[in-house]
């Protein structure tokens, strides 16, 4: 008998421990909810992965340093420069690939990609103050709570993390 699923989606975790693991997490608990999950972490990082969920989908995707991730890489800028470019390459086969099958995917997460972007083009102020308890974030239905914004945006590095994830050249 074939499983029916209320949705595909597809999830994409940045390729570190502290964002794997949650997304682990928060992937099975959807999928409790019929909805069919596929978890994208890159090739380097699934090599490193002690234990594999066996109720998730996976599919690995190339941050173009296949055999050490970012440590292979000779700086963070670096990494950055070539995961944007061969990470959307392999991700568009992917996506391809998954608008094939008997169940394709039909949502991705994107809220914190919108937290990024907005931050990125100051239109969301961050970091938060602490008069801020909710926020506002264009295009989403509903506030966000102060404490959920990502922590790293306040980072002097976090200029570079925003070029990579935010939309356009």
């Amino acid at each position: 008998m074939m499983t029916t699923h209320k949705a595909h989606c597809l999830i994409l975790p940045y390729p570190v421990q502290g964002h794997v693991n949650p997304m682990l997490q928060f992937s099975e608990r959807v999928q409790s909810k019929g909805v069919k999950i596929t978890i994208a972490p890159t090739k380097s990082f699934l090599k490193n992965m002690q234990e594999l969920p066996t109720s998730l989908s996976i599919e690995a995707i190339s941050d173009g340093y296949d055999d050490g991730g970012h440590d292979q890489a000779e700086s963070f800028v670096a990494y950055t420069k070539r995961f944007k470019e061969v990470g959307s390459d392999t991700l568009s086969q992917l996506i391809q690939k998954l608008t094939n099958c008997e169940c394709p995917v039909n949502c991705m997460s994107c809220a914190v990609d919108n937290i990024y972007y907005h931050a990125h083009k100051g239109i969301l102020k961050l970091p938060p103050t602490q008069v801020d308890q909710e926020i506002i974030i264009p295009a989403l239905s509903s506030t966000t709570e102060a404490s959920d914004v990502p922590g790293f945006v306040t980072n002097p590095e976090a200029e570079r993390i925003f070029e990579m994830l935010s939309i356009g050249p």
